[in-house]
């Protein structure tokens, strides 16, 4: 049987016209995707007879056709824009929760986490306040990983399986914390498919950026993949070479240069 590879989407916050978003610093910004474009693509998923999936969803039958949706941070407009967008098309999703954000303003509150879930989409864990994971100590990490897992299964009552590294910074540490904590699957921002055979701990995901166009987006689900893995090998080996803070500093200073 041939493997079926599959492509795991990931989204951030949502814009819609005339509602602030939660952050406005340009690096952020790249990943706030305008509404109207998110369910142009979720139009265009359902045309050419696609299926949205959950992650879980997704990994019980990997089939063709096939794309998993997930949403990082916990924004609001996950249960406000997100949602209702996906159960119009009857499409699945997982939304990743950071803990820390919960009731911060443009973030979900405890409520609605549990309202999301009651909608039947998926909730997994973001970590409690988003660090880059493979700069903490152990304690930290444990902290960042399995503390959160804790915190979100009391906010619902029910276990978390799936968890996403925050700016998708990611080792063998992380994947063992989790591991102990009792994560089923580990995200990242690796730009991969995966399948059947894939790692759990090390599934690779496909960023929907501001600047996505059709064209892009289509042969993202395609799993045309290759021209976007350049620049984020460049931008490693950069951020390797600087370090996660300086490469955030330098990269910040370039983004608000070229916005002004």
């Amino acid at each position: 049987m041939r493997d079926i590879g599959v492509v795991f989407l990931m989204y951030h916050e949502l814009e819609m016209p005339g509602q602030p978003v939660s952050c406005n610093d340009p690096g952020y910004m790249l990943y706030v995707v305008r509404f109207a474009d998110f369910r142009s693509q979720m139009e265009m998923l359902q045309r050419q007879g696609w299926r949205g999936l959950s992650v879980s969803d997704t990994l019980s039958a990997f089939a063709e056709k096939t794309v998993a949706i997930t949403f990082d941070d916990g924004c609001e407009s996950d249960l406000l824009y997100a949602a209702p967008t996906l159960r119009e098309f009857n499409f699945g999703g997982t939304f990743y929760i950071t803990t820390g954000f919960l009731g911060k303003p443009g973030h979900l509150s405890h409520a609605q986490v549990r309202e999301l879930s009651g909608m039947g989409f998926e909730i997994g864990c973001h970590s409690m306040s988003h660090p880059y994971l493979t700069d903490l100590s152990d304690k930290d990490l444990h902290r960042e990983v399995a503390e959160a897992k804790v915190q979100l299964e009391q906010i619902l009552g029910k276990a978390i399986q799936h968890f996403s590294c925050p700016g998708g910074r990611y080792d063998k540490r992380v994947a063992d914390t989790a591991l102990k904590a009792g994560y089923r699957t580990v995200a990242t921002s690796r730009i991969a498919m995966n399948f059947r055979t894939s790692p759990l701990l090390d599934l690779g995901r496909v960023a929907v950026v501001r600047a996505t166009s059709s064209a892009t987006f289509q042969r993202m689900i395609q799993g045309h993949l290759w021209r976007m893995r350049l620049q984020p090998q460049i931008r490693g080996a950069i951020r390797k070479l600087l370090g996660n803070s300086s490469y955030d500093h330098l990269r910040s200073a370039l983004l608000r240069h070229r916005s002004s």
